[in-house]
């Protein structure tokens, strides 16, 4: 491959107290070159380069990772910038935290970490996972609550749940309620809460319901009705507590020694937010080193509305939540909301600090995100370093929600880099 600049030289960057490796193009091979052009922003020319700087594949994620949320990009992408713009101790954040990938990945490279999002939901995802209990713990735990029998859920979920099943999750939801109301919910009963939230609808006898959609999404009842119908299926009984246990034993079975350590010192300094990402002042002015973040893609994707399932059995109010979520449905409304973000990022974030804004072809890839963004970063106070769009093997799910491929054949992640200098 044709020899990729450093980053000093291509970020214009003087600082040289980070000792990780600082090459944007370090992981790659002569299989996979970087091609490089440019792109005019204004009367300024921003470097774009286009290449396979990460996959799925390369660097093995952690289990910890394997929590379902709609439109979540890999953890190899903020792992990637991590590594390259932050040492130990130094502040990440994602101002649209979904599900925590940024986060949780932040804290097991030791980072410190704030993740914001407006759906209460984003929290309970994340902050068990950034103080894992042991497997025993929650054996125990699952031994000690006692299912009432008969129970039927407030509204109608036969066409998801067998009647026993059924009974078992509110049972469930109301000894986790309970535990909530009195200040008794520890980090067991989260971790519980939290596995129970990923398991309660999903596509194989792994989850608590019938066969459906997969777990990042619950379609409407009357759909699953449609559903159930097409495939003449009816709800078969689950054990929510035998699941529960196997999805904890998955997700717990690569944490490492060390990752532990690192979590459970991160994980008393975590700020874990649920603001308009337009006005974070619990976030002190000039603290963050990093930003790794995708922000919702226009009303591609029902956020609120997917987690209708999710919100009921949390106790969350799922229309208050979706008053919450940028849903714009013009390029002019979506800009003019960005345009607050990147306002309030230039407030929190270092001089010399970075921000890695992933977006992606939409609407039949006739708008491309990353030409708005970065007009927008720039009129904030930003520096726009470069524009990276990472293409790889295309995958299953990567045209779902109508964010295109870059090309036939591939998956694109499209990452715009700006500077506060």
């Amino acid at each position: 491959m044709p020899a990729g600049p450093n980053l000093a030289t291509l970020l214009g960057s003087d600082d040289q107290k980070y000792r990780q490796p600082r090459d944007l193009f370090d992981d790659e091979s002569e299989e996979s070159p970087v091609t490089e052009d440019l792109i005019q922003v204004g009367k300024s020319e921003v470097r774009r380069f286009v290449g396979e700087f990460w996959t799925s594949g390369q660097r093995q994620a952690s289990s910890l990772h394997e929590v379902s949320y709609r439109a979540c990009f890999k953890p190899q992408l903020p792992h990637y910038f991590i590594k390259r713009f932050t040492k130990e101790g130094d502040t990440v954040y994602d101002p649209f935290g979904g599900r925590g990938t940024t986060a949780v990945e932040a804290a097991l490279m030791g980072r410190r970490i704030i993740s914001n999002d407006g759906n209460p939901l984003s929290r309970i995802l994340l902050s068990p996972r950034l103080c894992p209990p042991s497997l025993m713990e929650v054996e125990k735990r699952l031994e000690a609550i006692k299912y009432r029998k008969s129970l039927k859920a407030d509204i109608d979920l036969s066409m998801f749940y067998d009647s026993e099943t059924e009974s078992e999750i509110v049972s469930l939801k109301r000894f986790l309620q309970d535990k909530s109301e009195t200040g008794q919910e520890d980090i067991v009963d989260a971790w519980i809460r939290m596995v129970a939230t990923n398991r309660l609808t999903g596509h194989s006898p792994g989850f608590f319901s019938v066969y459906t959609f997969p777990p990042n999404q619950a379609v409407s009842p009357e759909s699953q009705k449609k559903i159930n119908e097409r495939r003449k299926q009816k709800p078969e009984y689950r054990d929510t507590k035998e699941l529960i246990l196997r999805k904890s034993r998955s997700l717990l079975s690569k944490v490492t020694t060390e990752q532990r350590v690192n979590l459970q010192r991160v994980y008393q300094f975590a700020q874990l937010l649920t603001e308009d990402a337009r006005n974070t002042r619990a976030i002190r002015s000039a603290s963050v080193q990093l930003t790794v973040t995708s922000p919702p893609f226009l009303d591609i994707v029902e956020y609120a509305g997917d987690n209708w399932l999710r919100c009921w059995f949390n106790g969350i109010d799922v229309d208050a939540v979706a008053r919450t979520i940028t849903m714009a449905k013009s390029i002019g409304d979506w800009t003019r909301v960005m345009g607050g973000v990147f306002k309030e990022l230039y407030r929190v974030t270092k001089l010399g600090g970075w921000v890695a804004f992933e977006v992606g072809e939409i609407r039949n890839a006739t708008l491309k995100l990353e030409e708005h963004v970065m007009p927008l970063g720039i009129d904030a106070g930003f520096s726009c370093e470069a524009v990276l769009i990472n293409q790889q093997t295309f995958t299953k799910t990567s045209n779902l929600w109508g964010v295109k491929n870059n090309e036939a054949g591939t998956n694109s992640n499209r990452i715009v880099i700006f500077r506060r200098q």
